[in-house]
């Protein structure tokens, strides 16, 4: 039987665990491969990792971290972060990934995803779109850690994603980021309606009950984390978390 799935999210720069608000100010929080192994403990769904250096800078993925991170991690790990090409990506699953998210590159080039699909698999192939309101209302999709504005539609691209082989998209609020106060529910209902594709969503979650929210409203989802699940209490000390399989079930509604 199909589940929901509870992602956490984890943001690479500088070679380390960063968490940001809005996209801005990132935090150092510890060390990405120590976060991978107590996660494997605490055997999450699971992990994405986006290293958000790579696009900004240029440069190409780190391929020895991802090397180390795919070596570590006994949960299939989603990576994304520099990919522009299909030779990137294929280099990439070689190193033991299971998904490759791609953003930048193909709002540029969509043809990119049809052609990365058509080699390593449509299931492998994650879509991310970096998502903000705009001020006289709708939303508009960004890249740069939320610096440049592309002016593409996300309802709009999420449909021609799913046309040109995407297996799944992942919509990120950046509004949302960091802040720990609920998911953008109207945001996520919009791209719902759109797309058959499976779907994950990120961006706002403070409580297991934000999480709860999203998959009693729709269902099989992925719903991602990033600061619930490396911060504890109100000071927000720093301290990997995820739910235990008992409070997963009650999100689940799963009685067993």
């Amino acid at each position: 039987m199909l589940r929901p799935r509870v992602i956490p999210s984890l943001l690479v720069h500088d070679n380390g665990l960063v968490k940001t608000v809005n996209f801005k100010n990132p935090k150092y929080v510890g060390d990405p491969i120590n976060a991978v192994k107590i996660f494997n403990e605490k055997e999450v769904d699971e992990l994405a990792v986006f290293d958000i250096d790579a696009t900004v800078l240029g440069k190409e993925p780190n391929y020895s971290l991802i090397e180390r991170l795919a070596s570590q991690s006994m949960m299939p790990l989603c990576y994304g972060g520099g990919v522009k090409t299909v030779e990137q990506a294929q280099r990439i699953f070689s190193l033991g990934i299971e998904k490759i998210a791609l953003s930048s590159a193909v709002l540029h080039n969509p043809k990119l995803i049809t052609e990365i699909s058509d080699r390593v698999g449509a299931q492998s192939v994650i879509v991310v779109l970096d998502v903000k309101k705009k001020l006289l209302g709708g939303y508009e999709v960004y890249t740069h850690n939320g610096k440049k504005a592309t002016g593409i539609n996300p309802f709009k691209f999420v449909e021609e994603a799913q046309k040109l082989g995407a297996g799944e998209i992942i919509i990120n609020s950046i509004d949302k980021d960091g802040q720990m106060k609920g998911y953008d529910m109207d945001l996520i209902e919009k791209i719902r309606e759109k797309i058959t594709l499976p779907m994950t969503v990120l961006g706002g979650a403070g409580s297991l009950q934000d999480i709860e929210k999203v998959i009693d409203k729709h269902g099989v989802i992925g719903v991602a984390a990033g600061s619930l699940f490396v911060f504890k209490g109100p000071y927000k000390a720093v301290l990997i978390n995820y739910p235990t399989q008992i409070e997963k079930n009650k999100i689940f509604k799963i009685n067993k």
